[in-house]
């Protein structure tokens, strides 16, 4: 029996992107019947504990999206070599943890090309979340300094990316 894929997703605080992508990914697996272990974290600690931003919040529902019991949490370094797919929300991100992992030793490879070679090397494959974006690359815009346009246009993004994905982990 194989295991399922392990996707994890990875911005500043862990109450915006990476908690939308997670809860849509998480989501749109269990309604393909596709089997996979999703989770966030922030590379930063300034908002451990803390529930999902209450703007993020309103677009998932909004969308009709469960909302989850999130409590943010920051990436520790050794976990890096738990996960098949480190999805960074943006170039800062990618840094970070191509940093911890470089410290922690964990090989890693970037952006897999196709399910196959997700899964055909055992280290975590590290790349941005947009790498996988059929529209172009580049940062997963943050709408936290922004408004309500600003959830919607990162909603946007995820929900082009999401099916992605699901066909990497299928």
């Amino acid at each position: 029996m194989t295991r399922p894929a392990r996707v994890l997703m990875v911005c500043t605080g862990n109450i915006c992107r990476s908690t939308m992508a997670h809860a849509i990914l998480e989501q749109a697996a269990a309604r393909a019947g596709v089997d996979v272990v999703v989770d966030s974290a922030g590379v930063s600690d300034e908002e451990q504990g803390n529930p999902i931003d209450r703007r993020a919040a309103r677009v998932l529902r909004d969308a009709g999206y469960i909302v989850p019991d999130h409590r943010a949490r920051q990436i520790r370094t050794g976990e890096l070599g738990e996960w098949d797919l480190v999805l960074a929300m943006t170039s800062r991100h990618l840094s970070v943890l191509e940093r911890l992992a470089d410290r922690a030793g964990i090989e890693h490879e970037g952006a897999p090309a196709s399910a196959a070679d997700l899964l055909s090397v055992d280290a975590p494959r590290i790349c941005l979340y947009r790498d996988l974006d059929p529209e172009g690359s580049g940062d997963v815009p943050d709408p936290w300094y922004g408004g309500h346009q600003d959830f919607l246009d990162t909603l946007e993004v995820i929900e082009r990316v999401t099916p992605v994905i699901v066909d990497l982990v299928r």
